[in-house]
């Protein structure tokens, strides 16, 4: 293939992404006096950069670029799509396997009808890591498949001080679960 149309496919597949999908369901709701707590949490979900959302700053631009290219590659070859987002802080929540399945949802991750998306979030001051999967990835990479990559694969090398190794090793064991 040609570098002319790599580099179409990669703006076309950026461009892509960056699109959020509106085929969403609304609802009405009633005025009400009392707090909602999930619009509170929701509203603390930060908005995509990209396929890597690096906002606790652990990879440096060479490793972001090589796990982005990884990620459009997978993304391109199967419309299976896998985002990775460091934070800073999941509050107001306290579980960041929740944390992380909203974020999911409220991103987008995943094509609408497959719902086959992953969302991996990593909170290095929180020293906490959540996998979220859309409904249709459960079915092949379930929590106990998640659990077992995050223990294996992405926290040996985190007790190490190895962040980017982690996250690189666990995704690829992902992907190859995911086949």
């Amino acid at each position: 293939m040609k570098i002319g149309t790599k580099i179409l496919i990669l703006f076309l597949t950026l461009n892509f992404l960056s699109c959020k999908g509106i085929a969403q369901e609304t609802a009405t709701k009633k005025p009400t006096t009392e707090i909602d707590f999930l619009d509170t949490e929701k509203s603390s979900i930060p908005k995509p950069i990209g396929i890597i959302s690096d906002y606790g700053q652990i990879f440096t631009e060479s490793q972001r670029n090589e796990l982005s290219k990884i990620l459009y590659d997978y993304d391109i070859e199967t419309t299976r799509q896998i985002v990775v987002v460091t934070v800073d802080s999941i509050k107001p929540y306290k579980d960041i396997q929740k944390f992380a399945t909203d974020l999911g949802q409220n991103w987008g991750v995943g094509t609408v009808k497959k719902n086959n998306g992953l969302t991996i979030v990593v909170c290095k001051p929180c020293r906490q890591i959540g996998i979220a999967t859309g409904t249709g990835t459960e079915l092949i990479l379930t929590d106990e498949i998640c659990k077992k990559v995050i223990g294996e694969k992405i926290i040996p090398e985190f007790k190490n001080g190895e962040f980017y190794s982690g996250i690189k090793k666990g995704v690829i064991e992902l992907i190859e679960k995911w086949k």
